[in-house]
């Protein structure tokens, strides 16, 4: 997901997408830990999608908090 769809979203909205993107990367692990994932590189995705959608969450509420 690219940041500037992410700073289109609402404060809620970025909430809900990092609770969403916590929980497929412990699915994508889970999936290693048990062979059944093919593409490993989802998992850095993943972990840096989650980062960015932190990164702007912050900014939002630091933001909001002035």
């Amino acid at each position: 997901m690219k940041a500037s769809e992410l700073r289109a979203k609402d404060v809620a909205a970025l909430e809900k997408e990092v609770s969403d993107l916590l929980k497929a990367h412990f699915n994508l692990r889970m999936q290693k830990g048990t062979q059944q994932l093919g593409n490993t590189s989802l998992l850095g995705k993943t972990r840096r999608d989650i980062a960015r959608a932190k990164t702007i969450l912050a900014e939002k509420k630091k933001g909001a908090a002035k």
